[in-house]
């Protein structure tokens, strides 16, 4: 009985890892054009599971193609 009361205690525990929070998402864009700056921001998910922010932050990613000036925009989850 005793085993049974802590696996039910762990399981419970297990299911609130996954729970849905707040969780952020930073980006950092750089631009090649002359003059260009790089810039920093942040994206807040609110109420999403940690798959769930990281796939959507990962959306954010933009890759250059062969255009003369690029912007890379590279983005990761905290």
């Amino acid at each position: 009985m005793k085993k049974i009361t802590i696996l039910s205690i762990a399981l419970v525990a297990l299911s609130f890892a996954s729970c849905k929070k707040d969780r952020t998402c930073k980006c950092t864009t750089t631009d090649n054009s002359p003059g260009a700056t790089t810039s920093e921001y942040q994206v807040v998910y609110k109420k999403v599971t940690k798959g769930q922010a990281k796939s959507a932050c990962m959306s954010l990613q933009v890759t250059p193609t062969g255009q003369p000036y690029t912007e890379t925009r590279t983005c990761s989850l905290k």
